[in-house]
């Protein structure tokens, strides 16, 4: 199993590239969650290409840089600009590796919003073989499992002080 480095711009065309499979579609959903922290951004652009409101699910399974999984958390409850959850929704992360997290959050989705919802779908930029939930839409298929490296990970271990360093190089 090899480590995969993602840059910024491959990170961005890994999320149009899911936007226009999600578009191929035609379905039509009025709703995005995302899974933060990994599918912030996912969430975030794709609820601006296809002009519906965005709902935000912190959850957690990582530790800070940490390469171990600890207890799967959710916060309490959505956040959320509309009144109520869409009908149609689009649940979205940056990969499923486990999938655990996924897998939960569709019945706690159920559990705390079953009211509104009548059909969701799962949407993520990596799906490693090793999941035990397959995504509705997906863009790399990763059959060896790597650790993946994305563009934002340096930020894991940076402390506010350590800007003060690069200001000086500057």
């Amino acid at each position: 199993m090899s480590d995969l480095y993602v840059s910024w711009s491959d990170y961005h065309r890994l999320i149009e590239k899911l936007a226009l499979q999600v578009y191929k579609s035609e379905w039509e959903f009025n709703q995005i969650v995302c899974l933060a922290r990994g599918g912030l951004r996912i969430g975030d652009l794709l609820s601006r290409m296809f002009d519906v409101p965005l709902a935000v699910l912190s959850t957690s399974s990582y530790r800070s840089g940490a390469r171990s999984r600890s207890a799967l958390v959710f916060s309490k409850d959505l956040s959320m600009t509309t009144l109520n959850l869409g009908s149609h929704v689009l649940i979205v992360d940056d990969l499923v590796d486990s999938g655990v997290t996924l897998q939960k959050t569709i019945p706690w989705l159920k559990q705390h919003y079953g009211f509104y919802i009548e059909e969701m779908r799962t949407g993520v930029l990596w799906y490693k073989d090793c999941s035990v939930i397959k995504p509705d839409y997906y863009v790399d298929y990763l059959p060896d499992n790597p650790w993946i490296h994305q563009p934002f990970e340096k930020y894991e271990d940076m402390k506010p002080s350590d800007l003060l360093e690069l200001e000086k190089v500057e």
